[in-house]
């Protein structure tokens, strides 16, 4: 039985022991994982920081709001003004709804419910307490209402990150903040009843 025998060339055996670009293809490896936890991390850092600049400014827009002198619009303006600084052409949105006291707050008008359904079924008496001509299962009118009422002021920012991370999924896409306060207006005027108009659903 004859054995055959193999004698690489003097190429292959350069080859094999050659160990030139290791490097580069370790770093290839690495390179990628550290890059995603970096620019996650960077991401994290300016979704924390907007949150946090996000709250100040609320609650001071809120504040100032809340005053006889106190103007919205300027309010809003400033809110996204200064979040931008941080969140360069971020979206933002304000809402703000009234209530005569903090009792009131999410309260539905009051209503005769006949059947116990919890809603103003057809029918059913309800007593028009915001004036509005229609029952609402909220009592809050939209706007920063008037003396003494209570109002919850509510902003929402949407923006691209800084830092798109396309290694994982989600990103690049936008991110979504927001933030609410609830102030009582100041006691600059008598502050108006509930009225007292009946309707019927």
């Amino acid at each position: 039985m004859r054995i055959l025998s193999f004698t690489a060339s003097p190429l292959i055996i350069a080859l094999r022991d050659d160990e030139q670009g290791t490097t580069i293809m370790e770093f290839g490896l690495i390179a990628t994982v550290f890059v995603t936890l970096l620019l996650g991390l960077f991401d994290l850092g300016q979704l924390a920081y907007t949150q946090s600049i996000l709250n100040g400014a609320v609650q001071t827009a809120a504040r100032s709001s809340s005053l006889e002198s106190g103007n919205t619009t300027a309010a809003d303006n400033e809110v996204a003004s200064i979040v931008r600084v941080v969140a360069p052409g971020a979206t933002v949105a304000t809402s703000r709804v009234s209530y005569f006291d903090f009792d009131d707050i999410e309260r539905a008008e009051a209503w005769n419910d006949a059947d116990s359904d919890g809603t103003c079924s057809v029918g059913e008496n309800y007593s028009d307490e915001n004036g509005n001509g229609m029952w609402d299962e909220d009592i809050g009118s939209d706007g920063n209402g008037g003396a003494s009422d209570v109002v919850i002021y509510e902003v929402t920012v949407s923006y691209d990150p800084l830092f798109p991370n396309p290694f994982i999924p989600g990103g690049v896409s936008k991110r979504n903040l927001s933030a609410s306060t609830v102030k009582k207006n100041q006691p600059f005027a008598n502050q108006p009843g509930f009225g007292d108009a009946a309707g019927v659903c």
